[in-house]
């Protein structure tokens, strides 16, 4: 399956670079380019692509809008986003993981950690530049108030598979170490999503952090 990307970055080389390391992938293909963030939000909703790679500093919109508007709480049929940044800690990076987005990719990250981090969004798993770090230091920045109980409580493999989502394993990887189907591997994590409220599995991640069930 050929995963279709849309990039968008106000800098010229850096949006035909990142264009040009993915197109470069046989299963990759580049269907759309944005120099700002409202042509972005336009080009996505007409393209459908499975990924945007979104620059977190652009005219117009920046990242953070851009992820709202395309995978923010309340879309109906989110795209997936993996926003660009410079710094992994810097403020813009966790708004826009609350925001929505999957992933983030430092722009001198190269091109193994950008096919990665697109192949993790494509695939909805934890891209691995989303480090332990990273969560708990969004964790630790919330409020003690958001640290809430679901409705209705998390059953015992329900707690075993929220870890091993926060510690980025994947689907099979869940079945794999808890002895179990995918199937129901599959079934836990959807259960999770709509337990807790998080719309991927990044939010689940966070939210693991957030509850103190996983620490740094």
């Amino acid at each position: 399956m050929t995963v279709r990307v849309l990039v968008a970055d106000d800098q010229d080389l850096v949006r035909t670079g990142l264009s040009m390391i993915l197109d470069a992938q046989p299963d990759i293909e580049v269907v759309g380019q944005a120099a700002d963030g409202h042509a972005a939000v336009e080009l996505a909703h007409r393209l459908r692509p499975d990924v945007c790679l979104v620059d977190i500093q652009m005219p117009g919109l920046d990242g953070i809008e851009v992820t709202e508007l395309l995978a923010g709480r309340g879309v109906p049929d989110p795209i997936a986003v993996v926003v660009i940044t410079t710094f992994d800690l810097d403020e813009y990076v966790q708004g826009a993981l609350r925001a929505g987005a999957r992933g983030f990719l430092l722009k001198d990250a190269g091109p193994e950690l950008l096919v990665q981090a697109v192949h993790a969004a494509a695939d909805a798993l934890i891209a691995p530049n989303i480090t332990r770090r990273l969560l708990a230091s969004l964790a630790a920045r919330e409020p003690s108030s958001r640290r809430t109980q679901p409705i209705e409580p998390l059953t015992e493999h329900e707690e075993e598979v929220l870890t091993l989502v926060a510690r980025g394993r994947t689907n099979a990887e869940i079945a794999a170490e808890l002895f179990i189907g995918l199937t129901t591997a599959k079934t836990h994590v959807a259960s999770l999503l709509t337990k807790i409220g998080a719309r991927n599995r990044v939010e689940i991640a966070m939210w693991a952090y957030d509850t103190g069930r996983v620490g740094d």
